[in-house]
């Protein structure tokens, strides 16, 4: 079991690494996923990913208070818009629009509703 944990952790953390660079890709909740599945499978890496100067702190942030930091919460706007944009500019059916719209609302507002500091 604790391979399999491991190997969890190892892909969301290889999806949070894409999330970096890649702005349609959430990064956060592949981080917090990684850390979940790393505190059942190694302390070595659980400890390495929270004590990482760039992964660390949102996850500390997000651990401790719930908390997404205002950069943070621009750039996941950003990344909902620039989504939804591309679906317009490809033309895609009206219902899967308004569903899309329905869910990056309802994360926008989430996002926003959590503390900043």
């Amino acid at each position: 079991m604790r391979l399999i944990w491991i190997a969890a952790g190892t892909l969301a953390l290889g999806l949070g690494m894409i999330g970096v660079v890649l702005p349609l890709l959430p990064t956060v909740p592949f981080l917090l996923l990684a850390a979940f599945c790393f505190a059942r499978s190694s302390d070595r890496l659980h400890d390495w990913l929270l004590a990482h100067p760039v992964l660390g702190p949102p996850i500390e942030d997000w651990r401790n208070n719930g908390v997404i930091r205002r950069r943070a919460k621009i750039i996941a706007s950003a990344s909902i818009l620039a989504t939804f944009g591309i679906s317009l500019w490809l033309q895609v059916g009206s219902t899967v629009l308004a569903i899309q719209a329905v869910v990056l609302l309802a994360v926008t507002i989430f996002i926003w509703s959590r503390p900043e500091t």
